[in-house]
């Protein structure tokens, strides 16, 4: 039977690996030897067992955990599709997130920290017809579009004609997991089946507005959150963004977002 199966440091050579990782996927239970001499330890492989080890290759080339290249290994060909194109959509969202951390930083090296007008002003109280979710701060952008479809949906099938801009609420601190709502003014703030209804109090607040794609909300919450500190003031949730021009209204370089942050006097 030896001379059928190869040495680990041939089929590591075979297959584009090293024996170190061969022995370390022999250790996880990813690829075990075909036989391990009970008196050498020495391991041999199959020559069959090659496609298995370059499929390894190739996905941790991709940089996929060894836990799910371990399920794909071991699941039905449909099965394993479907853990296959789960990894590719969360790859293709974090080059999204890479892309827009990129945005930024283009932005940052070319003019230095962006100068944004923080005032302050007053909010007068409001009521909206909203509709929450709870998502990783990763996924808010998804998760706002997703809300916006389903608040425009029951807003079109109760007939109600919304008041723009829409307005998101969000808290002041971003959690693992992280509570958001949009939400529509609707006329004389009445309550709509199927939503929820959101009374939020008037106040003093600070506020600013951003110019540009969403990706780039984090440079405006930047100059925000500094200049309410820096004036002694006490932030309170939730945080407001008002989508004065949104996508379907100009170019992603000319989107205008209001952000407020009701404050207090601090006291400490």
């Amino acid at each position: 039977m030896h001379d059928e199966l190869l040495t680990i440091g041939r089929f590591a050579r075979l297959c584009r690996l090293s024996v170190k990782q061969l022995r370390h996927y022999d250790e996880t239970g990813l690829l075990a030897p075909a036989l391990v001499d009970a008196g050498s330890g020495y391991r041999y492989y199959a020559p069959e067992q090659a496609r298995d080890a370059l499929t390894i290759a190739l996905l941790r080339e991709m940089d996929l955990p060894l836990a799910v290249i371990a399920r794909a290994l071991a699941a039905e060909p449909e099965h394993r599709a479907e853990i296959l194109r789960a990894e590719r959509d969360r790859l293709a969202e974090r080059i999204s997130r890479d892309q827009a951390r990129l945005g930024m930083l283009e932005r940052l090296a070319e003019g230095g920290l962006p100068g944004y007008e923080v005032t302050l002003g007053r909010e007068p109280e409001r009521g909206l017809a909203v509709v929450r979710a709870v998502c990783a701060p990763a996924e808010i952008g998804r998760t706002v579009g997703e809300c916006l479809g389903r608040l425009l949906t029951v807003l079109g099938e109760a007939g109600i004609a919304w008041e723009p801009p829409l307005c998101g609420l969000y808290p002041l601190d971003l959690a693992e997991r992280t509570a958001i709502a949009l939400g529509a003014r609707t006329p004389h703030g009445q309550g709509v089946p199927g939503l929820e209804f959101e009374a939020l109090p008037g106040g003093p607040v600070a506020e600013t507005v951003h110019v540009g794609p969403y990706a780039q909300l984090p440079l405006a919450y930047h100059a925000l959150f500094a200049a309410v500190h820096e004036r002694g003031l006490r932030p309170s949730a939730p945080v407001r963004e008002t989508y004065l021009v949104g996508p379907g209204e100009a170019p992603q370089e000319e989107l205008m977002t209001r952000l407020a942050i009701p404050v207090q006097e601090s006291t400490a």
